[in-house]
């Protein structure tokens, strides 16, 4: 698992579709909805811990770009 539509499929087996209108909220839902299929051993330790580096790595990017816009990000 490399990328958000990579998480974003492997939910979508289980019938989970996320869309909160925001990018950085719809990535804070799938970590949520992924924490439930993992304790309810749905998925694999291994897909488990892929799909959350995915999120983390995106949620910090999404973090990123809040930040720059919040400081002043047309100068």
């Amino acid at each position: 698992m490399k990328t958000l539509y990579d998480v974003q499929q492997l939910l979508k087996k289980f019938g989970i579709y996320v869309y909160v209108g925001k990018r950085i909220w719809d990535i804070e839902v799938m970590a949520l909805e992924l924490d439930h299929l993992y304790k309810a051993k749905i998925i694999s330790n291994k897909e488990f811990v892929s799909a959350k580096l995915v999120l983390t790595h995106e949620h910090k990017i999404e973090e990123l770009k809040i930040k720059k816009l919040n400081n002043g990000g047309g100068l």
